[in-house]
């Protein structure tokens, strides 16, 4: 039986069969000693190189993990930055098999919902068009929104890439006559899609601008209210199967997260926020001694 290459990659936990597609176009992945090519199919024989070195194909299949984690804005989406700007990754736990992967992505100025696995195929499923999984969203918009605007969003506006819409608004139309104050309104909207800026280009193409952006929702999953910008939380079973379920894969059996773990009583919310404050003064101080400055006292 033989697989398609970009699937062995994402099986391992290397990325999603995205970012292998990637790899691959980019000459760093090798089969057997030849340079592999996307559509490569592969038994479990062959010997497989990234960047060089052999790859160890796990015989153990890990537990489907899955992390919610409530971006603040201002973190990057990349696991590394060259100018030492903080991203997504730099918090999350030590993972034994595989490695954490973005299920999407959020731009630098967008907070709330993002989804961590070390499933691959999961990554793969969740941000695939064909799946159309849901992505819920709050946005605050500066400007005059009419009715027609709304229905125009919903009905579908041409941008540079294609049609986009919007499949659902919530909210209502800016009042006559409404004072400057008033011109900044609240709207929840979801989409199917997850093309770069797409929701702020959509309203752009209105005449109104984004002035906050937050995911609220990844398909069944809800961002906790309760949890902590820069926190995050394991999904229990009962979540991740919800996830696994909703893009036709079978159920996981097993579990590293105990019924306490999953709630956020006041302990762990604390526990939180003193994890993130120190990791924010480490990165500072860090900067700092890179700059030659003395560290600020609080």
């Amino acid at each position: 039986m033989t697989e398609k290459l970009q699937k062995v990659l994402a099986n391992q936990g290397l990325g999603s069969r995205r970012e292998m597609e990637r790899w691959i176009e980019e000459g760093r992945v090798s089969v057997d000693g030849t340079k592999a090519t996307l559509g490569d199919r592969l038994d479990h024989t062959a010997q497989i190189r990234v960047d060089g070195h052999l790859l160890s194909r796990q015989t153990e299949q890990p537990i489907c993990r899955v992390l919610m984690y409530n971006k603040p804005e201002g973190e990057l989406c990349s696991r590394h930055d060259p100018e030492g700007r903080d991203t997504v990754f730099d918090r999350l736990p030590a993972i034994r098999l595989g490695r954490w992967i973005t299920v999407g992505r959020l731009d630098m100025n967008t907070s709330g919902l993002l989804l961590f696995t070390n499933d691959g195929e999961l990554a793969n499923r969740l941000m695939h068009p064909k799946c159309e999984v849901e992505r819920e969203y709050a946005v605050r918009v500066f400007g005059e929104v009419t009715g027609k605007t709304l229905h125009t969003l919903q009905k579908g506006v041409e941008l540079e890439d294609g049609e986009a819409k919007f499949l659902t608004i919530s909210g209502a139309p800016t009042p006559q006559h409404a004072e400057d104050e008033s011109m900044n309104r609240w709207y929840n909207v979801t989409l199917k899609e997850g093309r770069n800026r797409e929701v702020r280009r959509l309203w752009e193409s209105q005449g109104v601008q984004v002035s906050r952006l937050i995911r609220v929702k990844y398909g069944p999953i809800e961002l906790q209210k309760r949890l902590p910008q820069g926190a995050w939380v394991e999904l229990g079973l009962e979540d991740v199967n919800a996830l696994r379920s909703h893009v036709q894969l079978p159920d996981e059996t097993q579990t590293m997260v105990n019924v306490r773990q999953g709630k956020l009583d006041h302990a762990r919310l604390s526990r939180m926020r003193r994890s993130v404050k120190k990791h924010k003064v480490r990165k500072q101080q860090g900067l700092n001694k890179r700059a030659g400055r003395p560290a600020k006292r609080k």
